[in-house]
């Protein structure tokens, strides 16, 4: 695992990072009641609203799911008319996903609440502190899209 005497990555901060790691994602999926929307929700809402409309498939390849996991969670959404289904003219089998206005209100509202709640959490840190988290984090999150 250490590839050096100099990697600062060795076991213990290893074991660190994950536990942090775990805390982060633990903790981060708890928004639910910042906004009325799981995280699935919100993630598939949010994307839909900067793009026209998608399909399941190009859904799970953005997002890195399987098919089976956007249908079942799209089905969610329609039944909250939070998206509707749009039958894709040249393929009778194909439908694609586009947001509806109660889902883009729903959605800029959890919006708003989650922004009030990051707000609240980062009030102590310096802009140079949240610049750096915030580079940090995208760097990390290239890195897992790899």
């Amino acid at each position: 695992m250490n590839k050096g005497l100099n990697n600062p990555m060795d076991e213990k901060n290893l074991d660190a990072l994950n536990n942090e790691m775990m805390t982060l994602i633990r903790r981060s999926t708890l928004d639910k009641k910042h906004g009325g929307l799981d995280r699935s929700s919100y993630t598939l809402l949010h994307y839909l609203s900067r793009h026209d409309k998608s399909g399941v498939k190009a859904l799970a390849e953005e997002l890195g799911l399987d098919t089976s996991t956007i249908s079942r969670q799209t089905a969610v959404l329609e039944s909250k008319d939070y998206v509707v289904r749009i039958p894709d003219p040249q393929d009778g089998r194909s439908s694609y996903f586009q947001i509806t206005e109660f889902g883009a209100q729903t959605l800029a509202n959890a919006r708003r609440l989650r922004l009030q709640r990051y707000e609240e959490i980062f009030e102590e840190w310096s802009p140079e502190e949240c610049q750096t988290f915030r580079t940090l984090l995208a760097k990390l999150n290239r890195k897992l899209t790899e």
